[in-house]
C-alpha cells in the first residue's frame, strides 16, 4: 500500500516566512532517495538547495516554478509502499522519523553536486498527482497529461537564466542551447529575444501602446530585493541614525600593506586596505563596546555583545548582501585575510548561505572600490553601527614635521563616515569610535600600545 510523506517548506534562515520556486530537480513519478536535491529555493537571503528527507517516488509538486510558498507549507508529496519498493532498482523506503541528520539537512546542508540527478521511472510505473493510502504505488490511476509532455526532457539552464527568459517573455523549452553540457546560456536567452522582436511586426508609429510600454519596465520585488528593502525601510525608520564624518591620512598604512603583502606568508593572499580597516575597527571597538551591541525593544534591554561579527556589504548580481566573519575579533591578521578573501569568492560565486549572514554585530561597507568618497550608510538592522570607507587618493596634504615646519605633500587620503544608533551610542561614544579607528589608520604603530 502506498504511503503519502509531506514535506513542508522549511525555514531554512532565521525567521524566514517564504521562499519563491526557483528550479525543481525532480517531477512527478520521479524516484527519489534520502539526501537528493529535489529543488532550489530563493529565500530573502540566498538560494538553497533543498534535499528529500524521504525516499520513494514523487507523487505531488505543490508548487510550480517562480511560484512563492510560504514556509509550512506542502512543497512535495513523496510516495512510498509499505508492501515493496516504487522501483525495483530503488533502495527499501526509510521514514523520514528514522532518516540520519535529517535536521541539518532541512537548512541547505545537501549531498555533494552531481549527487542529485535523478533516475527516470520504469515504464508503466505512474503515480497519481492525488495518491491515497490504499493506492499501490506500482498501478495507480493518472489524469490523461499531454501527449507530448512525457516525451519532453527538461531543459538545462541554470536559475537565472531562467528568470531572464521569464523577465524576456522567452519561451526556454525552444532555445538553442550553447553552453558546457547543452545548457541555455544568457546570450542564448538574449538573442532569442532578439529574434522574436525581429520576427515580430513592428507597432504602428505613435500609438499609446508604443509610448507606455517603451517608456518603462516594471520588475517583481521579491528574494534579496524584497528583503533589503523591507530591512532598509523598517533600519531607516526605528534606529535614530546619525552620521559621522572624518578625512584620515593613511599613508602609514598604504606603506604598511606593501610591507604585508611581500611577506611569505601573505604572498598566497590578496592583501588590501580593506583588511586593515577592518582590523582597526576591531582595535578601536574595545574601548567603545557599546557599538558593538544591540537594542531589544521586548525585553527593554540593551544587549552587549562580546565577540564581533563582523559584516561586509557586497554587491551581487542578487542584489545587496551583508555576510559576516565569525568571531572576528579573535583572528590574527592572516587568518582575517583568508576569511575576508573567502567571504568575497562566495559572494561573487552567488554560493552565500543564509547561515553566513546571520548574527552579524557591526558592518563595512567598502564604497571606495566605486571610486566614492563617502556616503551616510544605512545600519543594518539588528546592529548599532556601520562604517563606510571611501576612495583612497593621492591628495595633497599639509604635513607637520617635529620642528613644527609645515610642508605641501602628495598623502594617501581616504574619507570614513561612521553611522550609529544614537539609542545606543551617544555622540561621545561614537566620537571616540571613529577617532581610535582614523588613529590607528594614520599611525598602525599605536596598535602595539
Amino acid at each position: 500500500m502506498s504511503k503519502e510523506q509531506v514535506f513542508l517548506l522549511p525555514d531554512v534562515g532565521e525567521g524566514l516566512t517564504e521562499a519563491e520556486i526557483l528550479q525543481w530537480a525532480v517531477q512527478v513519478g520521479d524516484s527519489v532517495e534520502i539526501n537528493q536535491v529535489i529543488v532550489e529555493v530563493e529565500t530573502a537571503k540566498a538560494a538553497v538547495e533543498l534535499p528529500s528527507p524521504y525516499a520513494g517516488v514523487v507523487g505531488t509538486l505543490h508548487a510550480k516554478e517562480g511560484e512563492t510558498l510560504p514556509v509550512g507549507k506542502p512543497l512535495i508529496t513523496v510516495l512510498s509502499d509499505a508492501s515493496g519498493t516504487p522501483d525495483v532498482t530503488e533502495p527499501p523506503t526509510t521514514d523520514a522519523a528514522t532518516a540520519p541528520d535529517r535536521e541539518a539537512l532541512l537548512v541547505g546542508y545537501g549531498p555533494q553536486e552531481g549527487s542529485g540527478r535523478r533516475r527516470r521511472r520504469r515504464p508503466g510505473v505512474a503515480p497519481t498527482n492525488q495518491p491515497t493510502a490504499s493506492t499501490p504505488v506500482q498501478a495507480p490511476a493518472v489524469a490523461p497529461a499531454p501527449e507530448a509532455a512525457p516525451a519532453t526532457e527538461r531543459t538545462a539552464a541554470k536559475p537565472p537564466v531562467r528568470k531572464l527568459a521569464k523577465d524576456l517573455g522567452v519561451d526556454i523549452t525552444v532555445v538553442t542551447p550553447t553552453g558546457p553540457g547543452a545548457t541555455v546560456t544568457r546570450d542564448d536567452v538574449r538573442r532569442a529575444a532578439e529574434a522574436e522582436l525581429v520576427a515580430a511586426e513592428p507597432p504602428k508609429l505613435g500609438t499609446p501602446e508604443t509610448s507606455e510600454t517603451s517608456a518603462e519596465t516594471r520588475i517583481p520585488i521579491r528574494g534579496v530585493r524584497k528583503h533589503t528593502a523591507a530591512a532598509m525601510v523598517a533600519s531607516a525608520f526605528t534606529a535614530p541614525h546619525v552620521t559621522e564624518f572624518m578625512t584620515v591620512d593613511v599613508t602609514a598604512t598604504m606603506r604598511l600593506r606593501d610591507t604585508v603583502a611581500a611577506r611569505r606568508e601573505f604572498r598566497d593572499l590578496r592583501v588590501t586596505p580593506l583588511l586593515f580597516v577592518a582590523r582597526a575597527l576591531l582595535l578601536a571597538l574595545r574601548n567603545t563596546p557599546e557599538a558593538n551591541a544591540s537594542w531589544d525593544e521586548p525585553a527593554q534591554e540593551i544587549v552587549l555583545k562580546h565577540y564581533v561579527n563582523l559584516g561586509i556589504a557586497a554587491a551581487t548580481g542578487r542584489g545587496l548582501i551583508v555576510p559576516n566573519i565569525k568571531h572576528a575579533d579573535r583572528m590574527s591578521l592572516r587568518e582575517l585575510a583568508e576569511a575576508l578573501a573567502a567571504l568575497t569568492s562566495t559572494a561573487r560565486g552567488g554560493r552565500t548561505t543564509p547561515q553566513s549572514m546571520m548574527g552579524g554585530t557591526i558592518t563595512i561597507t567598502n564604497v571606495g572600490v566605486f571610486g566614492v568618497d563617502t556616503g551616510t550608510p544605512i545600519l543594518n538592522p539588528g546592529e548599532a553601527a556601520i562604517l563606510a570607507v571611501g576612495a583612497i587618493r593621492r591628495t595633497p596634504w599639509v604635513v607637520t614635521d617635529a620642528s613644527g615646519t609645515e610642508t605641501i605633500e602628495p598623502r594617501w587620503v581616504t574619507q570614513l563616515a561612521l553611522s550609529f544608533d544614537h539609542r545606543l551610542v551617544d555622540g561621545q561614544q561614537g566620537s571616540q569610535l571613529l577617532a581610535d579607528l582614523g588613529a590607528f589608520l594614520h599611525d598602525p604603530g599605536l596598535a602595539m600600545l
